[in-house]
C-alpha cells in the first residue's frame, strides 16, 4: 500500500512549482521584482539603508534577506546597509508593552529611518495593523515603502512605492515566492553595486 503522506508531499510540491511558474509569467511579479532591485540599489548608492518588518514567517523572511544584503549572496562584496525591524526584543517588548504591538515597527522606523532609505514589508494578507503603521510612519519621512504580499486589494497597497503581490492566496507559498523573490533582488542588488555573479 503507498504511503499517502508521498501523495501530500507530491501535491504541495506541484503547487509550488504552480505558483513560481504563474509569478514567472506575470510581468506585474517580474517588473516589481526589478522595480525593488533599483530602488534598493539607488539607496544604497546615496548611503541610505534597507529596514524590513513582518510577523511569523514574514519576520523570519524579513531577517534572511536583511542577512544577505549585510552578509552575501554570491558575490564576495562589501557588506550593504540593512536590518530587520523584527530582532531587537528589548525594543519590541518596551514598544509592545508602553504603546501597544501595532506600533513594533513604526516607532523603530521613526528613530532609525532617514529620507530616501528603503523600508520594506512583508504581510501575506496585507493588513497587518503594525505593518500598516510601520508604512504611514515611513511615508512621513520620505522613505521608500515596498511591500511584499498577495495578489489582491488590500489596506497595505495604497501606502507602498512597489507591491510585490504573488499570484496565490495559499500562505505558505505565498512566503516562499516572497523569499525567492527576495533571492533575486539581492543577486541583482550586488550585480548593479559589485558586477559579476552568476546571471
Amino acid at each position: 500500500m503507498a504511503d499517502p503522506r508521498h501523495q501530500a508531499v507530491a501535491a504541495y510540491l506541484l503547487r509550488s512549482q504552480q505558483v513560481v511558474e504563474r509569478a514567472s509569467a506575470d510581468e506585474k511579479f517580474v517588473a516589481a521584482t526589478l522595480g525593488v532591485a533599483s530602488r534598493i540599489a539607488a539607496s544604497l548608492k546615496n548611503g541610505g539603508k534597507v529596514m524590513l518588518a513582518g510577523n511569523g514567517g514574514s519576520a523570519s523572511d524579513a531577517q534572511h534577506i536583511a542577512a544577505e544584503l549585510v552578509g552575501r549572496l554570491i558575490a564576495d562584496r562589501a557588506p550593504l546597509a540593512a536590518l530587520a525591524l523584527t530582532t531587537d526584543t528589548s525594543a519590541l517588548t518596551a514598544i509592545g508593552n508602553d504603546m501597544g504591538f501595532e506600533q513594533v515597527f513604526a516607532r523603530q522606523v521613526r528613530a532609525l529611518g532617514r529620507k530616501g532609505d528603503v523600508l520594506i514589508v512583508l504581510s501575506t494578507s496585507g493588513r497587518s495593523p503594525n505593518v500598516i503603521e510601520a508604512l504611514k510612519a515611513a511615508r512621513e519621512l520620505g522613505i521608500v515603502t515596498i511591500g511584499f504580499t498577495k495578489d489582491a486589494a488590500t489596506p497595505m497597497q495604497p501606502l507602498c512605492d512597489l507591491v510585490l503581490a504573488v499570484p496565490s492566496e495559499e500562505v505558505a507559498l505565498i512566503q516562499q515566492m516572497h523569499i525567492t523573490a527576495g533571492h533575486a533582488i539581492c543577486h541583482l542588488v550586488e550585480q548593479e553595486l559589485f558586477g559579476g555573479g552568476r546571471s
